[in-house]
């Protein structure tokens, strides 16, 4: 493939991704802000907090997809080398957990929102972790493993190696 086509490639790629992160995020501030309101006045105190807690988790979630996105767009554009979006403050970000135990007591669209939120923040950084590399190498799964275990041992004890 060309550079060219990968170019294109890569922008048809970030585009969908971002009609998808736009449209996922839209899809969540009508639930929670309507339809979820509702839903969560009939669940138990604890599991309330717990949905309020997860619609947040959504929100920075997406949040931190579509800015990482925006910048991939800027440097389609020409607005921002590739070299700038490295930047750790241009970077993707980690994503807050989700809870399972509590997934499972959540109404299902809110289920459903929270599912695919992680779902999308986990392939976009797929793609953040691959900025920076030469063209052609992927970290294998057993190298993406390890730096995962580093990258949480190091913030674990910050300092120890």
């Amino acid at each position: 493939m060309t550079g060219s086509s990968d170019s294109r490639l890569h922008r048809r790629l970030i585009d969908s991704l971002y009609t998808e992160a736009m449209l996922l995020a839209d899809e969540a501030r009508g639930y929670f802000d309507e339809a979820g309101r509702a839903e969560r006045e009939t669940l138990d105190p604890l599991i309330r907090v717990g949905f309020s807690c997860e619609s947040l988790k959504v929100t920075t979630r997406l949040m931190h997809v579509i800015a990482w996105l925006l910048t991939q767009r800027a440097i389609d554009a020409g607005e921002l080398t590739a070299g700038a979006a490295l930047d750790p403050s241009r970077r993707l970000g980690v994503s807050p957990l989700v809870d399972s135990e509590l997934l499972r007591g959540l109404p299902p669209r809110a289920a459903l929102l929270v599912a695919s939120s992680a779902d999308l923040h986990r392939r976009v950084s797929l793609l953040d972790a691959a900025q920076g590399m030469p063209a052609g190498v992927a970290l294998s799964p057993v190298h993406q493993l390890r730096d995962r275990i580093a990258h949480a041992s190091d913030r674990l004890a910050p300092g120890r190696r």
